[in-house]
């Protein structure tokens, strides 16, 4: 009994000793995974409602104030003025150039009918006419539908706000129900043109989270799509399509980003995908994503080639599965976890890399703003004679801490995943 009892005693300090150190050991990672996770849950809702908070305008200018130091007195401005009787108008002037918009639409398909007509009879003088007839109907069609947008957009410019979409603009109506003309002073300084760095850094955060989110789930369906595909058949696709990520691996990006915003930035194309309803800032997402995928496609690749001999695999081949269903049905929902760190982990680098090409002055233009951006903009004030700080400092916090916050986010994400480091 004193032995078994010497024992226990010996044995359960040194079983406690190794929980405790277990248990703090996770409970560490876990309190650092979750607060990066609460920073960035609250870094998004303000980005968000940020049409909705007692900002100014990020593009009001008051060049008299121009480089004023951050202060918080007087604590409310009074220079928020919405043009609400413009707004209320709004509706029956865009409704009269609406009705207008039927008759401008048969004139160019008629035009377009007429010119396909003399071209398929091969005429030689009439395709001239026609063809200047068509433009001439196409231009006044899409002057139109521009005339429409500047009108919907007016009270807003007017104010110091970009293109806002309608769930923005009837947000920035209601804060004007709530807060009239008063807003926050400018507690983060202002810069050459006067404008509020605060709210420029509110505004900011949704072009950069924005980019960052959906450059990622492009980037997310091409390299999940590709490496599943690529590695479940194997054989001589598998090698070729591997190849080709190679060959893609070996093209600096950032020339293939410059080469094609300068192709699709160009004013005949960019007026076309305008008409569609394209903007540069969708472009400039979607370039971006197209490009980060490669990483991906290999990480999924070697994901599926591991999975595809597994049991299950055989099982739902022997009951008549096809390669479609057994890849998006059997193999996907096995890379969930795989892919789901590899996404916190690729959302950092699609900002870092927009904040890069706007501060090279190839990415979000003015009047929209971004992080990237703002940083352009701080470095230029950086000067012997004086620096403005506070035009380097706070968009930088902003920047690294949403970095930080979503990289620490994903090693825990991995490590919560991850049996071979959870058992550690």
């Amino acid at each position: 009994m004193s032995i078994d009892g010497a024992n226990t005693k010996k044995t359960a300090p040194q079983a406690g000793v190794s929980l405790t150190q277990d248990a703090w050991r996770r409970l560490r990672r876990n309190r650092v995974a979750m607060l990066s996770l609460i920073t960035l849950v609250l870094i998004t809702l303000l980005a968000f409602i940020t049409p909705l908070l007692p900002l100014q305008a990020p593009d009001f200018t008051q060049t008299s104030i121009q480089y004023a130091e951050p202060t918080a007195s007087p604590f409310w401005l009074t220079t928020f003025e919405l043009n609400t009787e413009s707004i209320s108008n709004t509706p029956t002037a865009v409704a009269k150039l609406k009705a207008e918009v039927p008759i401008l639409e048969t004139a160019f398909a008629a035009a377009k009918s007429k010119l396909q007509q003399a071209k398929a009879n091969l005429t030689v003088d009439e395709p001239t006419t026609l063809q200047q007839q068509h433009d001439d109907a196409k231009a006044a069609l899409r002057q139109k539908h521009a005339e429409i947008h500047d009108t919907i957009q007016q009270p807003y410019r007017q104010l110091g706000f970009a293109n806002l979409g309608w769930l923005s603009r009837n947000m920035v109506q209601l804060r004007y129900a709530m807060f009239s003309n008063r807003s926050l002073n400018s507690f983060c300084g202002r810069d050459v043109l006067g404008r509020d760095l605060l709210s420029r850094l509110f505004w900011g955060a949704r072009i950069s989270l924005i980019v960052g989110l959906v450059a990622t789930i492009v980037s997310l369906v091409i390299g999940v799509t590709y490496g599943a595909v690529s590695g479940y058949l194997g054989g001589w696709v598998d090698d070729a399509m591997m190849r080709l990520v190679d060959v893609m691996y070996s093209i600096p990006f950032i020339f293939v980003v410059i080469f094609l915003l300068t192709i699709l930035g160009e004013e005949s194309v960019a007026d076309e995908l305008a008409y569609w309803g394209i903007s540069r800032i969708t472009i400039f997402f979607f370039v971006v994503g197209a490009i980060y995928w490669l990483t991906m496609a290999r990480v999924v690749r070697g994901q599926v080639i591991s999975l595809k001999t597994e049991l299950f695999i055989e099982s739902a081949r022997s009951l008549g599965a096809g390669r479609a269903r057994i890849i998006a049905f059997h193999l996907l929902p096995n890379l969930f976890s795989v892919v789901l760190v590899y996404l916190t982990l690729t959302i950092p680098r699609v900002m870092l890399f927009e904040a890069f090409l706007s501060f090279l002055g190839l990415g979000v233009e003015p009047p929209d703003v971004s992080w990237g951006l703002l940083a352009n903009e701080g470095i230029k004030v950086i000067t012997p004679v004086k620096i403005y700080w506070w035009l380097i400092l706070f968009p930088s916090l902003a920047l690294g801490t949403t970095l930080l916050a979503l990289n620490f986010f994903g090693d825990g994400l991995r490590d919560a995943l991850d049996p071979r480091l959870r058992d550690e």
